[in-house]
């Protein structure tokens, strides 16, 4: 895929700079945005602490997309995308991708018992997760897609190797 080179180191660099910037949100912004709760009631601390983990962990599922995506780069530089080493890191997307979707699934579970009833009469914030939920789930079903096509494209493959 010579064609697809020049676009590789392009694509490092904006995945570099979007892990380090994650990891400044997981050490800085996380915590400093986060309310800061003088009398906090078992309801608040509830909510603040569902919103701390739920950030936490959707942000450390994203570096592992990263983290994978980066792997399948160095991949297709080398033009072995196409072998069942590629299928580990795929399938460490996807499970990214299902804990992520895991993840918010309770946030917004938690944010509708709590968030709306008791704390604040804000939908925002439930419908920001709701978007975000049926994001989740088309992408996800997509990577599953794209896992079963990276699978059919490995036998075709390795199937055209064996024939010539």
């Amino acid at each position: 895929m010579p064609h697809v080179h020049p676009l590789v180191l392009p694509i490092r660099f904006l995945l570099a700079v979007l892990f380090a910037a994650l990891v400044a949100a997981q050490i800085w912004v996380v915590p400093g945005t986060l309310p800061d709760l003088a009398d906090p009631s078992l309801e608040q601390s509830l909510v603040r602490g569902t919103m701390f983990v739920a950030s936490i962990v959707g942000l450390a599922c994203v570096q592992v997309v990263v983290v994978c995506t980066w792997k399948l780069l160095t991949m297709v530089r080398r033009d072995c995308i196409f072998s069942t080493s590629a299928l580990p890191w795929v399938d460490a997307i996807v499970v990214a991708m299902v804990v992520g979707w895991l993840m918010l699934l309770g946030a917004f579970v938690s944010s509708y018992y709590f968030v709306i009833d008791e704390v604040s009469d804000d939908p925002g914030p439930p419908a920001l997760l709701l978007v975000l939920l049926l994001v989740g789930a088309v992408v996800g079903l997509l990577m599953a897609v794209m896992r079963a096509l990276l699978l059919q494209a490995t036998t075709l493959r390795s199937d055209m190797e064996a024939v010539i």
